[in-house]
């Protein structure tokens, strides 16, 4: 399905969705299972297509966080993380308890999130930062997909900051706080 983006409303209202509308949507045949949308604060967000680097970082990143996470964390790839009745985020990766059903995770079950951004880095270290941060998410890496500069995001707060934000060089060694047994350097990853 093709999705149209409009701004002709520009100014009046718009009417908001909820979390259970789309899904309703979705099952409904409204919305194609596969298209490739956010729902921020209620508003239907098209995302871009992803790119070649994209694909190659995230393939790559898969495979190193599937063999270096522990067994008791799950690592979902492109899932939907439901943080409230108006809101879901797709990012890349996340890692939270295995205890945790995927439709019960909330912001402050995640671990870390994983967004790889090309046309997307200002969202995804804007907005998108903000509401992870707004919803306890304990760290947002965001790998810059043609560069491999990777923005580190740690102690969340509820106004939407970040207390620690950083550019981690491509040729560093990352770690996740609540995870050491994970470390990447983002320029090894082919």
């Amino acid at each position: 399905m093709n999705v149209i983006a409009t701004r002709a409303a520009e100014g009046f209202p718009r009417r908001s969705f909820t979390v259970a509308e789309i899904r309703a949507m979705v099952e409904a045949g409204i919305i194609a299972e596969d298209e490739n949308f956010e729902l921020i604060d209620g508003e239907v967000v098209p995302m871009s297509p992803k790119g070649n680097q994209h694909e190659v970082i995230k393939a790559a990143l898969n495979r190193l966080l599937a063999r270096q996470s522990p067994d008791e964390l799950r690592l979902a790839v492109e899932t939907s993380l439901y943080l409230d009745d108006r809101t879901f985020l797709e990012p890349d990766f996340i890692l939270y308890p295995i205890r945790i059903l995927p439709v019960d995770v909330k912001g402050a079950d995640v671990l870390l999130a994983v967004e790889v951004a090309a046309s997307s880095m200002k969202y995804d270290r804007g907005l998108k930062a903000r509401i992870y941060a707004r919803h306890g998410v304990r760290e947002l890496w965001v790998i810059d997909a043609e560069t491999r500069v990777t923005w580190l995001h740690r102690r969340p707060q509820t106004d939407g900051q970040w207390g620690h934000i950083e550019a981690v060089a491509a040729e560093q060694s990352l770690s996740p706080e609540a995870i050491q047994s994970v470390a990447v350097r983002m320029a090894d990853l082919d």
